[in-house]
């Protein structure tokens, strides 16, 4: 036999409600919760093959929405000219739809197609030769998430994780260009 002593339980930390802390209720009452989600996004702006021509990140509590104006200031590449007989087409979702989305792809000389899955499906079926174009940008997402370390951020700034999608971003582009030339 051994001399220690055993304390009853199972090893196990108490969480039940005697154990958690409790909220101060405020001089207003309830505690509001804010409703900001935690990690980060990304939102990139890719050309027709899938090679990321805009990288932004921010937190996840900003919408594509708000986003946009900046995904689009960044492209680091120049454009070309958009004229009536070639304009520039944006394709996106519906996390872009509204005025402040549309305002920002319209100053910024793009003609701007935003449609939910459900019209892209209705599309597809009743025009047998429509491309759908959403699958583009989620493939290259795609890619970005085969390098492991962006999958969760682990990065302290916002900064070094930006730092990374571009270095991912420029192996897409050297990846694309090699099977194109290659």
């Amino acid at each position: 036999m051994t001399g220690c002593k055993v304390w009853p339980g199972n090893g196990r930390a108490w969480t039940g409600l005697w154990a958690k802390r409790r909220w101060e209720a405020s001089a207003r009452g309830r505690a509001q919760w804010t409703g900001g989600k935690k990690g980060r996004k990304r939102n990139l702006l890719v050309d027709a093959r899938g090679v990321p021509l805009s990288l932004v990140a921010s937190g996840a509590n900003v919408g594509d929405r708000d986003m946009l104006p900046a995904t689009l200031d960044a492209v680091v590449r120049k454009r070309p000219r958009s004229s009536r007989k070639q304009p520039q087409h944006l394709c996106g979702d519906a996390g872009y739809r509204g005025k402040p989305a549309w305002d920002a792809a319209l100053t910024r000389h793009y003609q701007p197609h935003i449609r939910q899955r459900k019209q892209e499906a209705e599309a597809k079926r009743k025009h047998p030769g429509y491309r759908a174009r959403r699958w583009v940008v989620e493939r290259t997402h795609s890619w970005l998430n085969r390098f492991r370390k962006l999958l969760i951020s682990f990065e302290k700034t916002k900064a070094s994780y930006t730092a990374l999608l571009f270095l991912a971003a420029a192996l897409i582009c050297w990846r694309q260009t090699i099977s194109i030339y290659g």
